[in-house]
């Protein structure tokens, strides 16, 4: 399980021309899932991304998780992020996990992330063409692979 956080002043995410949820101050998270994760890859990532200490204190100083700060979070599943490029120009897709797999897994991560966090988060739409927009505070991008955890 791969994810790819930014730190965010605002998001949105827009299906079909319709704004379908949006976010103030938080994290918007997208979410990569492969045939081989579980349970205890979606729960070291939950605690992960939500005690991530990536909001500046009193100082200034990056030192504050979601939780400190109360902020929001937007969940949007990406496969993209298992694209293989090793290979030729037109990136391959082939570890990224197919629907049957991946949507109890994000469904499982969407609770663990609200059971972690103690309300409700935001989501993108499983398969949907999505327009994701988001003003990146800071910027502070941070990737995390839960594969490589050790």
């Amino acid at each position: 399980m791969k994810v790819v956080i930014q730190r965010v002043l605002k998001s949105s995410v827009t299906i079909e021309g319709k704004k379908v949820t949006s976010i103030g101050k938080g994290l918007l998270v997208f979410l990569g899932i492969v045939n081989d994760d579980t349970q205890d890859d979606i729960d070291w990532l939950c605690n992960k991304i939500v005690n991530l200490r990536i909001f500046g204190d009193e100082n200034g100083v990056m030192n504050k998780s979601l939780q400190d700060v109360g902020g929001e979070l937007i969940l949007v599943s990406q496969f993209t992020l298992h694209a293989a490029t090793k290979k030729g120009n037109r990136p391959s897709y082939i570890k990224a996990a197919k629907p049957e797999v991946a949507i109890p897994l994000y469904k499982a991560c969407i609770k663990t992330l609200e059971d972690v966090l103690g309300k409700t988060i935001k989501t993108g739409e499983f398969g949907a063409n999505m327009q994701v927009a988001l003003i990146n505070d800071g910027p502070v991008t941070i990737i995390i692979d839960s594969k490589q955890k050790e």
